[in-house]
């Protein structure tokens, strides 16, 4: 009869081997891409600001705007595919500060928006503006933890187990990634084309209404804490 010996961690090895030589399906990098540009397809504060932005200051200052949202989006993304529940866990932990300061900071970007003095002139836009608007719409995207949940419930119905499959949890980070930033492409790049048309007057009602808008999904935020 002959033995087998088998060693403390050798199993564990071979199934991390297995694990990784496992077959990738690339079907998963396009699924992202459409599940990415079918999120940020629907027009809410991001969508909003993206349009002034770029009727403002111009198709790069619009296309910076949707990439701040973007990067946040794989950020959960990668949280839930690749199984970081004790992140996920503090994040939801917190639902209630977070959304409170998200709403407290649409209703500020809804008055400074408001109350914004528009411009006609095609001016070269800086390098920190175009951060700020990075910046400002990705903290405002990480303020909603739920956005998690969304993304592990997606993942699952896909055939993706958080914490699974690093490889096509990857891929359908990627793809939500890539998806995301090609609709902020085409949004700011159709919004562009319209630009030149805008004068003083037609821009200064875009900045009202805008304002407006954002504000009132701020508002919307801060009496669902209430509620």
């Amino acid at each position: 009869m002959e033995l087998t010996v088998i060693r403390y961690g050798e199993e564990d090895t071979s199934t991390r081997r297995r694990s990784r030589g496992a077959r990738v399906d690339n079907s998963f990098l396009l699924r992202g891409l459409i599940m990415g540009f079918s999120i940020a397809a629907p027009v809410g504060p991001i969508g909003v600001l993206c349009i002034r932005h770029t009727l403002a200051e111009g198709q790069r200052a619009g296309l910076f705007t949707g990439l701040g949202a973007a990067t946040a989006d794989a950020i959960y993304g990668s949280i839930a595919g690749f199984g970081l529940f004790f992140i996920s866990g503090v994040l939801v932990a917190q639902e209630i500060w977070l959304r409170l300061a998200g709403g407290l900071f649409l209703c500020y970007l809804g008055v400074r928006t408001f109350t914004a003095t528009p411009t006609i002139h095609l001016y070269k836009v800086k390098r920190h503006d175009l951060i700020g608007a990075y910046v400002s719409t990705f903290a405002l995207t990480l303020t909603n933890p739920m956005t998690v949940i969304s993304f592990v419930a997606i993942f699952a119905g896909l055939g993706v187990p958080s914490g699974g499959n690093y490889a096509s949890a990857s891929l359908l980070v990627v793809g939500v990634f890539s998806g995301s930033v090609l609709w902020w492409a085409v949004l700011s790049g159709t919004v562009g084309l319209f630009r030149r048309r805008f004068d003083l007057n037609w821009l200064r009602w875009v900045n009202r209404i805008s304002g407006s808008v954002v504000f009132g999904f701020g508002l919307w935020a801060l009496l669902t804490l209430v509620s």
